[in-house]
């Protein structure tokens, strides 16, 4: 059976994952305390240097260029797997 090309997620488990990493490290939370759409901002009280910090090591690790002005979707994990998506996609 063939696989679909166009998949909702291109990222896998373990690119997930280690954004997951990454953010609850950055935010100083345990991974249980954050999922998919709990707010960095309203829910964990990130500030905008953490959001910066993010993106910054999203793109050392992923080797990946993001425009800042992505920063704006970068409210929750899934915003942040979804601009990963796009900029390892350019």
């Amino acid at each position: 059976m063939a696989r679909s090309t166009n998949s909702t997620s291109k990222l896998g488990a373990e690119q997930r994952h280690t954004i997951k990493e990454l953010v609850c490290d950055i935010l100083e939370l345990e991974p249980d305390e954050v999922t998919s759409t709990s707010l960095f901002k309203e829910d964990h009280d990130a500030d905008s240097l953490s959001a910066i910090e993010i993106l910054s090591v999203l793109e050392r690790t992923f080797h990946l260029t993001i425009d800042q002005a992505e920063m704006s979707r970068m409210v929750n994990l899934d915003g942040v797997c979804a601009v990963v998506e796009e900029a390892a996609a350019n």
